[in-house]
């Protein structure tokens, strides 16, 4: 196949940032309407938290069974399938009767998310082969993050106000639709020139793997310790028969053996330590602002503006930044900002100024412009372009995981700390425990980003690299590792 001019190139980036968008975009604009959620479904705390996590539980369980199975069948072809069942499941949480259905209908939506973003990453990168090309196309692409932050919180509170929070996934449509017919004339089908084979129990384990650990801490201020303790044990024998489980397969649906390059690990714990840190900052923020100070929806929105705007600028330098001078500042930056914000939100007060608000909205802005670039690049760079798919939903798992983390540890703690969602005088010192684990998220961003892109880290990086080449050379068909 020919190499695609650079218009093209620029064209099939533009499609694929389109379904990051809507993706993005679901998310922030949700967050904003949770208190308006919260009163018309008379929702509790961990009520809200499962309209996130439903969605980014899915979503990190799927990820990398629609990686795999895009470099097995055609990734034009399982990209489309996603925007078709994303779009859908956009309509049907519009009409969701109540939170139960809203929970299922958010499930539908992350089905097709999980066949968004990997596959999207794959595209790209395999794309735009030149590494300080896809840096950039890869910081164009954090930067559509940034505008969802920016426009998510706006347009939320406009048509929470204006309509009601139903019409928060109309937005979905147009976008999806359009991405749709774009993606059937202008993006090439690819994949990779082997097919991997399915790896079922692998698949099994994640879920069970992810979805006992959710719901044990969601669930565990309210139901108790007695009551989830078996779906904590759940996860433990998921997580072992994972480590035994898949080194034994020929083609797992987890390639333990890219965890032996330092800057690949380094790159998942950021990820995890890193959306953690947003999901838990979005879901305190928001009730912070609604149910404390008072503020509207749309109001709430605007103060996420100061964040948005430093995300959607810093993004695209620290693309550059990765393709010229590597990963190490950007991650240095990264974790020092994020860390400094958390630590304001933990020391404020109720009626804190707002310089010091507006100061702690910044600042977490810069930081998370900053991360998702290094993250994403290391995680791919290095990897045999056959193993694109797979390696490029690792690193989007790390992030819905730690997304769905941060939201479940965090409402986990201010559900402990309220007695109910009448929790205005409640609410700070409720929070301040989760804040101060945001801090600890900021500072493993801060220390790994040292660990993993030094010297040592990268001869990790190259060895592994040889022996995933050497492998894909080598190794028969039918034969296990």
């Amino acid at each position: 196949m020919p190499e695609p001019s650079h218009r093209r190139r620029l064209l099939v980036l533009a499609i694929c940032c389109m379904s990051l968008l809507i993706v993005s975009l679901d998310n922030t604009v949700l967050n904003v309407a949770l208190p308006s959620m919260q009163q018309d479904l008379h929702a509790t705390t961990s009520g809200l938290q499962w309209t996130i996590d439903a969605y980014t539980l899915v979503l990190a369980s799927l990820l990398m069974l629609a990686g795999s199975t895009a470099d097995r069948i055609g990734r034009k072809r399982v990209f489309m399938a996603g925007l078709t069942v994303f779009t859908v499941g956009s309509v049907l949480c519009s009409l969701a009767p109540g939170l139960s259905w809203l929970v299922v209908f958010r499930m539908v939506q992350a089905v097709g998310g999980s066949m968004l973003n990997p596959v999207a990453m794959s595209i790209i990168t395999n794309t735009f082969t030149d590494p300080r090309e896809r840096a950039r196309a890869i910081g164009v692409w954090g930067a559509v993050v940034g505008i969802s932050m920016a426009a998510g919180p706006l347009v939320g509170g406009l048509l929470v106000e204006s309509v009601g929070w139903r019409a928060i996934f109309w937005v979905n449509l147009p976008v999806g639709l359009a991405a749709l017919l774009l993606t059937l004339r202008c993006v090439p089908e690819s994949r990779a020139p082997r097919a991997r084979r399915p790896d079922p129990v692998g698949q099994v384990l994640v879920v069970a793997l992810f979805g006992a650990l959710t719901y044990a801490i969601i669930e565990a201020p309210e139901a108790g310790a007695g009551t989830v303790w078996p779906y904590a044990a759940l996860a433990a024998a998921a997580l072992a028969g994972l480590l035994l489980y898949e080194p034994r397969r020929r083609e797992p649906l987890i390639d333990l053996r890219f965890f032996r390059s330092a800057p690949f690990s380094g790159a998942t714990v950021i990820a995890i330590s890193a959306f953690a840190a947003l999901g838990g900052f979005l879901f305190l923020s928001t009730l912070y602002l609604q149910n404390v100070r008072g503020l509207s929806a749309l109001h709430a929105g605007l103060w996420m503006l100061p964040m948005a705007v430093p995300t959607f600028l810093c993004a695209p330098l620290s693309g550059r930044l990765v393709g010229s001078r590597g990963p190490r500042l950007p991650l240095l930056v990264a974790g020092a900002a994020m860390t400094v914000s958390a630590l304001l939100f933990a020391v404020f007060e109720a009626g804190t100024p707002n310089v010091t608000l507006f100061a702690g909205y910044l600042l977490f802005g810069i930081g998370f412009g900053f991360v998702n670039a290094p993250i994403t690049n290391t995680a791919v760079s290095g990897m045999p372009r056959t193993q694109a798919g797979v390696a490029a939903a690792v690193a989007s798992t790390s992030r819905q995981l730690g997304q769905t983390l941060g939201v479940a540890v965090v409402g986990a703690v201010l559900a402990a700390g309220v007695a109910s969602s009448s929790y205005r005088d409640a609410f700070v010192t409720a929070a301040r425990p989760g804040w101060w684990i945001l801090v600890g998220c900021g500072a493993a961003v801060l220390l790994l980003g040292v660990l993993s892109s030094g010297r040592w880290a990268r001869r990790t990086a190259e060895r592994t690299a040889a022996r995933l080449d050497e492998a894909e050379v080598r190794q028969p068909a039918g034969t296990t590792v």
